[in-house]
């Protein structure tokens, strides 16, 4: 179980990685941990002390419920990256002009990231932070840089398109990385949060000072033990993506070979780097509905990979079994690899002899697709139906 802060004890408390800090039980704003725990108040996912548009904040706590379908943050520990989106997440306002400046934080705080060792000196040391249970409790997941060691100015903070009620308008889709550092000490949020330069804080994580002085990024990587996911993990938990799921289904129930078309569209959704990809005529598709390349490399002079990609247009009650991917397997040459598409999931039977036996394939199941839809745009029923709409024929 992870370590737990008494809401009593949390004004004195240090930060460490995945610990549950408690809010309080009185049943007001006042319960909120983070507030206590940090001199940042107690609204909204950006929270800070000092002045976003007087470019004057000092620390930062990004908040992340895990509940905004439409805006699905997300931290992946295997490479330590962060996303996270802006504030502006409905039409009617300009791209920074939101409630709570947090657009304006993120787009200073971006471009000081690619300045010098004075502009990195006045970003504010940022801390993530998720909701927990229970109640209002929240977890500490890290210590963040704005940016990442391979990350270019054009891929960090990106203004991205969305439509809502048929408006169309902009938000920010900002990528962090999760800086390797144990504990975070007191002693160096308050000195930070009373004006002190944070590099040159007593007690500053070492991390943060590489990051400022040379754009060094100490990651914090977390490799995942688990290489068999449960059909659990392999399916959406939450209402909005299984009507997800369901939408793509009804689409092409009655005509199921078309979902190849569409398996294809996802595959690119995954994998921008996919170049050619074609879907074979389903009476010769020597267990293969589409055959691509995917390139590496410059684009000046790219290496392509060959690949095959089977696609099943199955409901969440059927699984993928070893059947169905032998056949995929079988039809794999040397340097190839593959990719299996389902709405549903593996059973774990084929997860296990799949990556046991190393086979090259990419298994991409139900709640892999919602995650790549609703992080382009498409996060519910409606704006799915629309994107399956315009798939060309």
């Amino acid at each position: 179980m992870s370590e737990t802060v008494a809401f009593e004890d949390l004004s004195t408390a240090d930060l460490r990685l995945e610990a549950v800090y408690l809010g309080g039980t009185r049943g007001h704003s006042g319960d909120d941990p983070l507030a206590r725990l940090l001199p940042v108040g107690n609204q909204g996912g950006f929270r800070y002390k000092g002045s976003p548009s007087k470019n004057s904040v000092r620390l930062a706590v990004l908040y992340t419920s895990g509940t905004e379908v439409d805006w699905p943050d997300h931290l992946d520990p295997q490479t330590g990256i962060f996303t996270y989106y802006g504030d502006n997440r409905a039409p009617g306002r300009a791209l920074v002009d939101t409630q709570r400046g947090g657009n304006v934080l993120l787009q200073s705080s971006f471009e000081a990231t690619h300045a010098d060792v004075i502009g990195r000196s006045r970003v504010p040391p940022f801390f993530l932070f998720e909701k927990a249970a229970p109640g209002r409790a929240v977890r500490f997941r890290g210590l963040l840089a704005p940016g990442g060691q391979s990350l270019t100015a054009d891929e960090d903070l990106t203004a991205i398109w969305r439509t809502k009620a048929g408006q169309r308008f902009q938000n920010y889709r900002a990528r962090f990385t999760v800086l390797r550092t144990g504990d975070v000490a007191r002693t160096w949020i308050e000195a930070v949060a009373a004006g002190e330069i944070p590099k040159l804080a007593s007690d500053c994580p070492s991390a943060w000072r590489e990051w400022v002085e040379g754009r060094a990024y100490d990651v914090l990587l977390a490799p995942s033990t688990t290489i068999v996911r449960s059909k659990v993990a392999q399916l959406p938990s939450d209402e909005n993506g299984r009507a997800i799921l369901q939408t793509i289904h009804n689409h092409f129930r009655e005509r199921p070979h078309e979902f190849e078309k569409c398996a294809v569209a996802i595959w690119r959704l995954i994998a921008p780097a996919t170049s050619t990809c074609d879907v074979t005529r389903p009476s010769r598709d020597g267990g293969r509905d589409a055959v691509g390349e995917y390139q590496l490399g410059p684009a000046a002079d790219p290496v392509k990979i060959d690949f095959a990609l089977e696609a099943k247009c199955y409901s969440d009650t059927n699984s993928v079994g070893v059947r169905e991917v032998s056949r995929l397997i079988a039809r794999l040459r040397h340097r190839n690899f593959g990719v299996f598409v389902t709405l549903s999931y593996f059973n774990q039977q084929v997860y296990e002899e799949v990556r046991a036996d190393g086979h090259p394939i990419a298994l991409v199941c139900g709640r892999d697709i919602v995650d790549a839809l609703r992080a382009n745009g498409h996060g519910d029923p409606a704006t799915t139906q629309a994107w399956l709409d315009a798939l060309p024929s």
